[in-house]
């Protein structure tokens, strides 16, 4: 199946995480963007330092949480399992139920929309009673974006007060659910914390009195009877209070609190409630920030009492690991084994995180609680590596994740599960590649001082290329695939394209997932591109970077693109246009079918261009490569226009065909059907819903006409939106797209977020 989902990219930047652990990337990252996309943003509390990957050979930027992480920077290390994102019961059963908008993301009734001004100039109890009644998705969720002014009218000290107490006035006569309103109240408080966190000299600063405010609402919460339900309510108001006991720094005072809950959870009980398990899994976001704030060192070294609690939970629940619970289990382990940097309390962890590590193993079930346990060791107390077991780490895991090793040619291929004939099958692909690559840039000679020794590393599924490949090469796993080209000019030099098998065919030799646009990006650092990934990305290439990739990924399996010959029909960009490509620029559509285009068009039509470009390129003279193609201006879009009709035959619609869809509930969407007329004002957000049936391997949505600025979102689990989503199209107008990889029949979940009013818009699926 095919999928922008899928498609690889570059990743300036990896892995974000919290806590006290920073380092510099060295080393250049083409990813593969997986199905759970980017982080659902904004989501956030006040974040520690979003650090960037410390991506040296062998090692990486450890991750937080698995899921729920607190910074809207943050990259999570895997996705959210399904269960804990509300995906709904039964999916691709033969008469699946239809899905119902959660509680949280329905319009009200009179369809009212909320501005900065609703907020800013409400104060005390009456901006307690406004917030109460909001939409939180669209009406809260802009607000994490607030600056300047806005940011301080909205957000300063006497405003956050005023919620915090009217947080403690509804906790008071908290009825288990979000009837009183506490649910929006605590998220408001969220993003106030966020904002404030990024733009304090706006803002102005918090003091202890409203610390004092913040915590007497969290004593009533906590010490309600209701509190101790096992509900979807409750469960949906604890994730928030949790969260917000890490935006407000004050999870050392809820250590006690912490353990309470970790000790009530039964799977039995509590797993037929998602809301309850996103609530325990919430934990973890305070427990892992909490050594990097003094109070929090303080408390858990007074009273230790979380670190058994954590130690427990995760040996009593180890069935958990390897479902779609695993990361309740792992995530324990994990924040267990974080604690190993706080000095004082190496007496007390050293013995827990040997424990742990006795409990599970490297390989099988447990795997993904071993990893992090270990790595958690191995980088926090690596004088007692030989107590734990985990001296040597990284080869530790490269020889139980990935035992084969294959010589071919000038690269390595390194696999955990490639039988002798996809060996060799790969091998064959990836060397005859090589030769057309250096057809279609005309030079076989590798740019001289530079040094790659090249690894082809294939893991056997996605599952374990999330589990092992960030341990070991220090890459970013929520893709489909990343490769490292390393320090060139470093002799010792080893660059990894790093991959995963899918269980079934995806048009790839053994199934490799991205094989050949993966290798290709290695290709355009030994033969066409001097210098590091920083340096590559000095001036806007992006077109030619990805779209390269991409066009001698199809060009040399002889494949066709049909994803960019359906965007070819929409004209959307001009080549001017996308000769300005970065990756600042979030916009897979515009990256990766757009990119394609315009290099098959200059490579077609004008090649005497692209080889002044790479003979640029060659020097490191990045300055004059971009001058090369960026001197046209606008002189070829006319005739590139032209040249997108020859490839759909001009018939303005990529050759598909769709009708009014036909179902009577006007959010069902369908295979090859459209709605047209779709109106919302500023802030506001359109629902939509479609079932994919067994066999569904690729879904396109696009959006198109009318007027205004319409975003547009996907989630395969959950009701899509600017806070939940795996995937979005969020250009300045209407014309949006996403192409989904699709691995299972079941619900999958649209909308269109106004930016601001937009008005006739036709919103298209098909598949």
């Amino acid at each position: 199946m095919r999928s922008r989902s899928l498609l690889p990219r570059i990743m300036a930047a990896g892995l974000a995480a919290g806590g006290l652990v920073a380092g510099l990337m060295t080393a250049q990252a083409t990813a593969a963007p997986g199905a759970t996309g980017p982080v659902p943003s904004p989501v956030a509390s006040a974040p520690s330092v979003a650090v960037q990957a410390a991506r040296q050979q062998g090692k990486a930027t450890p991750t937080g949480p698995e899921t729920g992480r607190s910074q809207a920077t943050a990259t999570q290390a895997k996705p959210l399992p399904a269960k804990l994102r509300g995906q709904p019961a039964a999916l691709g059963s033969a008469t699946p139920p239809k899905p119902h908008l959660p509680g949280h993301t329905t319009l009200d009734a009179a369809g009212a929309t909320c501005t900065t001004a609703d907020f800013a100039d409400r104060t005390g109890g009456d901006l307690v009673s406004y917030i109460k009644t909001v939409n939180w998705s669209s009406c809260i969720n802009p607000l994490f974006n607030l600056t300047g002014t806005d940011a301080h009218a909205v957000f300063n000290q006497s405003q956050m007060l005023a919620v915090a107490n009217g947080v403690a006035s509804a906790a008071g006569s908290y009825t288990g659910d979000d009837s009183g309103g506490l649910y929006e109240l605590m998220y408001f408080m969220r993003a106030g914390y966020y904002v404030q966190y990024g733009d304090p000299q706006d803002v102005g600063t918090y003091d202890s009195s409203l610390r004092t405010a913040v915590e007497k609402g969290f004593d009533a919460l906590f010490a309600s009877d209701h509190a101790n339900d096992v509900s979807a309510g409750n469960g949906g108001v604890l994730e928030q209070a949790f969260v917000l006991t890490d935006s407000a720094q004050v999870q050392a005072d809820y250590l006690d609190v912490y353990s309470r809950y970790l000790n009530a959870y039964d799977s039995g009980a509590w797993d037929a409630v998602p809301e309850m398990d996103r609530a325990l899994n919430a934990i973890y976001t305070p427990l892992w920030r909490g050594p990097g704030l003094p109070d929090f060192v303080t408390a858990i070294t007074a009273a230790p009492g979380i670190a058994d609690t954590l130690y427990d939970f995760t040996l009593n629940h180890r069935d958990l690991l390897g479902g779609d619970n695993d990361v309740l289990d792992s995530n324990a382990g994990n924040d267990l084994a974080n604690f190993i940097q706080i000095p004082a309390l190496h007496s007390k962890i050293r013995p827990l995180i040997k424990g742990l590590l006795d409990g599970s193993s490297i390989t099988g079930a447990t795997d993904n609680l071993w990893v992090h346990v270990a790595y958690r060791a191995d980088i926090g107390d690596p004088g007692q590596c030989s107590y734990y077991g985990v001296c040597d780490l990284t080869k530790q895991l490269t020889a139980a994740a990935l035992p084969i090793s294959y010589p071919c040619s000038n690269f390595t291929i390194m696999a955990q599960a490639l039988t002798a004939t996809e060996q060799t099958d790969v091998c064959t692909s990836l060397t005859h590649e090589t030769t057309f690559y250096q057809n279609q840039v005309k030079t076989a000679v590798p740019i001289p001082g530079e040094y790659f020794d090249l690894k082809m590393v294939i893991f056997g599924s996605k599952t374990d290329y999330a589990t092992y490949s960030w341990a070991i090469f220090g890459n970013d796993t929520d893709n489909g695939g990343e490769t490292l080209t390393g320090t060139p000019t470093d002799p010792d030099n080893i660059a990894y394209s790093i991959l995963y098998q899918w269980p079934v065919d995806n048009g790839f030799t053994a199934n490799a997932w991205n094989l050949n646009h993966e290798f290709a990006h290695i290709l355009q650092s030994v033969y066409d591109m001097k210098g590091d990934f920083g340096t590559q990305v000095t001036v806007p290439d992006v077109w030619w970077i990805e779209g390269q990739a991409e066009y001698v990924s199809y060009t040399y399996r002889n494949v066709t693109d049909d994803g960019a010959i359906t965007e070819a029909a929409k004209h959307t960009y001009k080549l001017s246009q996308l000769f300005q490509n970065t990756y600042a620029i979030d916009d897979e559509t515009r990256t990766y079918p757009w990119g394609y285009l315009a290099v098959r068009y200059m490579t077609e039509k004008h090649p005497d261009r692209i080889q002044a470009m790479l003979a640029k390129m060659r020097t490191g003279d990045y300055q004059g490569a971009y001058a090369v193609y960026n001197s046209i201006g606008t002189g070829y879009d006319a005739d590139f226009d032209a040249w997108l009709d020859t490839l759909t035959g001009g018939s303005g619609n990529g050759g598909g065909s769709v009708t009014a869809c036909a179902d009577s509930n006007t959010q069902a969407m369908g295979r090859d059907c459209y709605r047209s007329g779709q109106s919302r004002v500023a802030a506001d957000t359109d629902y939509f819903w479609i079932y994919l049936p067994v066999g569904t391997t690729t879904l396109k949505v696009t959006t198109s006409g009318g007027s205004g600025n319409a975003d547009l979102y996907y989630d395969p689990t959950t009701w899509a939106g600017p806070s939940a989503y795996t995937k979005k199209s969020t250009g300045s107008g209407t014309t949006e797209s996403i192409t989904v990889t699709n691995t299972e029949a079941g619900y999958r979940y649209i909308s269109l977020y106004a930016v601001t009013d937009f008005n006739g818009v036709t919103l298209t699926t098909s598949y």
